[in-house]
């Protein structure tokens, strides 16, 4: 029937159409060219050549890669993935502005490693045999392991919103600025734990800083705390950071080994003492001294790298766990008595931020060459939802990261009002990632933290938890299933 249609219309009018025929001809013929140059267009634009070569192009969810640096050494220069990365180079664009008389011309640059753009293929850079690495470009092409370390232990100066005019009508409180250096180590069986704190409050007019340092000894049940207090030049601790010296106690990075060196006085509780505003009950000396010498050897690659969380009016808060299971080694001296610590386990984490108003939940374990840590910030609700502040877990092996999750529930099953909770389930999930934890409270410290408020205004304690560990699930390849032991922290009302 269209056939005889089509016939009868060319019959009566020939002219218009084959007019006809060829305007739907030249228009499905555009419409196949443009389908293909448009096609052409995708493929190019996705080709990582077009960005300076290489097959695999990498980049941050919201801008540039954070600790690239880390990425390169200890991700893609783990065992699991060197053998099947050729090379990588990190690049970064930007815009440098050609100032021609009065007229500024912008102008697109990017900046790579010489030796490492040529090895992934950049054709620019083929020809320019001028172009060589320099010293800092070496930090890159070859990375020391110990500098990595370093980079992601440095110290934080006052964000611009956390003092001066930028804080006029902001609820933000910039002594609520805090810095710290972490380590715990613990014994085999748990009834010997130690806690060591590098506290730095926000500088002053004077460009210093209010130093803390407390050690907190845990011995079958009975705790002990020791401290030291000085205030410290901001200049070279921003310059020399994770070295450290506060009232002859001191912190070293030599190579891969953390080096604790202490003085200390035994504590009794009083009200206001250094930094009341951070920690809510510290100590004045009561007689007693501690001395010692402390190591922790880092593993490359056993790290968290930095994670910072942004809120509004400039709040922060920032965290990085540069040794997330170490050997610990060394000798304390308490009251003349040593105590041998050798053969403990440790683990070393930073943290730095506006804590007004913050709580957290946070645990650790490990279990032959695995390290587990997740945790959960709770900021002010003025500057972030709270409920909207995902958690995470991580996974690391000896070669490396294995999995990570941001899909984690950390649940607390309380015992009496304000007590330590007796059973604390976490549960991550994700591509590569099913575990389920269970955390049994055996040993539980308390602490007065005077900035950290619930949401209904009252004040919190911070509570240090020691017990064991059930891990079910899945990472990567591996199926877990162990039990060790472990830290974890929360809070709870003040009793």
């Amino acid at each position: 029937m269209i056939l005889r249609l089509a016939l009868r219309s060319l019959a009566t009018r020939p002219v218009r159409t084959a007019v006809l025929a060829c305007g739907f001809g030249f228009g499905i013929a555009v419409m196949a060219a443009l389908l293909g140059v448009g096609d052409v267009i995708l493929e190019q634009a996705h080709s990582p050549a077009i960005r300076g070569g290489g097959d695999v192009l990498i980049t941050g969810a919201f801008g540039p890669v954070a600790n690239a640096r880390y990425l390169l050494s200890s991700v893609l220069g783990s065992p699991e993935f060197r053998t099947r990365v050729a090379a990588a180079s990190p690049s970064r664009r930007s815009t440098l502005y050609l100032i021609a008389g009065s007229q500024p011309i912008p102008v697109a640059v990017r900046g790579g490693i010489p030796s490492l753009e040529r090895a992934v293929g950049d054709s620019e850079v083929a020809t320019a045999p001028a172009w060589t690495d320099t010293l800092a470009d070496r930090a890159w092409s070859s990375p020391d392991p110990s500098q990595v370390l370093r980079a992601m232990d440095r110290f934080h100066p006052l964000p611009a919103a956390g003092g001066g005019a930028a804080m006029a009508g902001a609820t933000i409180d910039p002594a609520s600025w805090a810095e710290w250096l972490y380590f715990n180590a613990r014994s085999a069986d748990g009834r010997l734990r130690v806690y060591v704190t590098f506290l730095t409050g926000p500088p002053n007019t004077a460009r210093a800083r209010t130093a803390l340092v407390r050690l907190q000894l845990d011995r079958d049940g009975r705790s002990e705390n020791y401290s030291a207090a000085a205030a410290i030049d901001e200049q070279p601790l921003l310059q020399r950071a994770p070295d450290m010296d506060v009232a002859g106690n001191r912190v070293r990075l030599d190579g891969l080994r953390y080096c604790l060196t202490l003085a200390l006085s035994r504590d009794r509780p009083v009200q206001g003492a250094v930094l009341p505003q951070i920690v809510g009950s510290l100590a004045t000396p009561r007689g007693g001294r501690l001395t010692g010498e402390i190591t922790l050897d880092a593993t490359p690659g056993r790290s968290l790298p930095p994670a910072t969380i942004a809120g509004a009016r400039g709040w922060v808060s920032g965290y990085v766990v540069p040794v997330l299971s170490g050997a610990i080694g060394g000798t304390l001296t308490i009251d003349g008595l040593p105590l041998r610590l050798d053969g403990m386990t440790g683990y070393h984490d930073h943290n730095w931020g506006f804590w007004e108003g913050v709580r957290w939940q946070w645990g650790q374990a490990a279990h032959d060459d695995l390290s587990i840590v997740y945790g959960r910030i709770f900021p002010p609700p003025d500057v972030a939802d709270p409920d909207r502040v995902p958690g995470f877990l991580g996974v690391l092996g000896s070669a490396g990261p294995i999995a990570f999750s941001t899909n984690v529930s950390i649940v607390e099953a309380n015992g009496s009002d304000g007590a330590a909770p007796r059973r604390l389930t976490v549960r991550a999930q994700g591509d590569q990632l099913d575990i389920g934890m269970t955390f049994t409270t055996e040993e539980s410290v308390r602490t007065g933290m005077a900035l950290t408020r619930a949401a209904n205004g009252a004040t919190l304690d911070f509570l240090q938890l020691g017990g064991r560990y059930e891990v079910t699930g899945r990472a990567g390849t591996r199926d877990l299933r162990f039990t060790s032991r472990g830290s974890a922290e929360t809070f709870r009302p003040r009793q």
